[in-house]
């Protein structure tokens, strides 16, 4: 997605406002996914499912090892929602989730968003959400979140 968006024109505690987005705006953010991470979001989680946990469980599966949480990698998503687009303050409403590939442990993981639509009467922003893993996708979605405006 061209024109990365990194920062937003307000400071770090407010991210952009409705007035500010535009359709096909963008942001990006990448993560390697380490033994670490699956440890602390199974412990975070609850989810100690054993594909994830127990390498020797997850070498009797189709994948052959262990594999990253997928809502892991949709944290990703979160977060470049959260920090960058529309960035601090934007609250979350609804996501989509379509899980297309497994995530493995050393796997740099890309989360990319992009803006699809905007109500501003709503205070509403529509992106499509998406990761992936050397340039092929592993997760698709879209999420609606809330924006506020610089009139509230």
């Amino acid at each position: 997605m061209p024109n990365d968006t990194t920062s937003s024109p307000h400071d770090t505690l407010h991210g952009y406002f409705i007035e500010d987005l535009s359709i096909g705006m963008d942001a990006m953010m990448a993560k390697t996914v380490t033994e670490a991470d699956i440890v602390a979001f199974a412990g975070v989680s609850g989810d100690f499912n054993p594909v994830h946990v127990n390498e020797n469980f997850a070498k009797t599966t189709m994948f052959k090892r262990r594999i990253a949480h997928g809502i892991l990698s949709a944290s990703f998503i979160s977060a470049v929602l959260g920090c960058k687009l529309p960035g601090p303050g934007c609250i979350y409403l609804k996501q989509s989730l379509k899980f297309l590939a497994p995530v493995m442990i050393g796997d740099t993981v890309t989360a990319r968003v992009k803006v699809t639509a905007i109500d501003t009467e709503k205070k509403r922003v529509t992106l499509e959400t998406g990761c992936e893993v050397e340039g092929k996708a592993v997760l698709a979605g879209e999420a609606v979140l809330m924006v506020s405006s610089r009139s509230s």
